[in-house]
């Protein structure tokens, strides 16, 4: 495995070649390595890249204390036969001044009606990182939903001919989603987390029992989650296809949601195939 700062250095390495990325902040844990695992089966060399991305983060957000961990981060991939970490500087990928690509409106909703430019920071940084690697595949976690649809839009604009696959959530034994975040949690905190996945299910399971006023459903999940501490941002049920709201005989749903527990912020999804009428 080769560890690569410099983004001439890795161009002149990946040169002629298709490989499989997977972009990340760094901070692994067993999410992440599924996605490298996912990403080794579908093809070779895999690229790994690491960089913390500041356009991503907006004001009073946990830039400065986002974890690095590099030493351990390599620790983990190199027994996964990755054959290259790409970890650039702040200046080496941001040159000069950087501009924002313009998303579209999808991307001010949900997570992005909370932090204000997330994911035009989150695009910008993964379409510089596309256009180094060059890569025939590329993949991203379920976990962060909006984001995976949004890269996905953006690679169809652009006409990148790049296959994005995604990667089921993660979870730990009680249901929590797997996040370099958790860390961030206090044991108490910690004890209270795997809430947000049961609300989902169980609003999963009003749906799957035929329940369809989304708003009502939508509020009582917000409800029982401030009831147990939470700061909700949002429980919303979306279509799969649009992450938009669905339409009336639409089967393919996800309920998403974003919740505060004390200063860390949580996301997670379940998606939700309805049944045919009638049956």
């Amino acid at each position: 495995m080769r560890l690569i700062h410099s983004i001439n250095e890795l161009r002149r390495t990946l040169s002629g070649v298709s490989a499989a990325f997977v972009p990340t902040m760094g901070n692994l844990h067993a999410g992440h390595l599924a996605l490298v695992k996912q990403a080794s089966r579908s093809a070779r060399p895999v690229v790994v890249s690491i960089f913390v991305n500041p356009l991503q983060f907006g004001p009073g957000e946990d830039y400065a204390r986002y974890p690095r961990t590099l030493e351990a981060d390599c620790a983990l991939l190199e027994p996964l036969g990755v054959d290259y970490v790409f970890v650039p500087t702040v200046e080496e990928l941001y040159p000069e001044p950087q501009r924002f690509l313009v998303l579209p409106p999808l991307a001010n909703e949900l997570c992005g009606a909370h932090r204000p430019g997330h994911f035009a920071g989150v695009c910008t940084v993964v379409l510089k990182l596309f256009n180094i690697v060059q890569p025939r595949v590329a993949v991203f976690g379920k976990k962060d939903y909006q984001q995976l649809h949004l890269i996905r839009a953006m690679v169809r604009e652009f006409n990148l001919p790049i296959t994005i696959l995604s990667g089921e959530t993660v979870r730990d034994s009680d249901g929590l989603a797997l996040s370099s975040r958790n860390g961030y949690l206090t044991p108490e905190e910690r004890a209270e987390a795997p809430r947000l996945y049961r609300t989902l299910r169980a609003l999963r399971e009003r749906l799957l029992a035929g329940a369809r006023d989304l708003a009502t459903l939508e509020a009582e999940a917000v409800g029982s989650l401030a009831a147990h501490g939470w700061q909700v941002d949002y429980v919303s049920v979306r279509s799969q296809a649009s992450l938009l709201a669905p339409e009336p005989r639409e089967r393919a749903l996800v309920a998403l949601a974003a919740a505060r527990l004390g200063t860390t912020r949580l996301i997670d999804n379940v998606e939700v195939e309805l049944p045919e009428p009638g049956l």
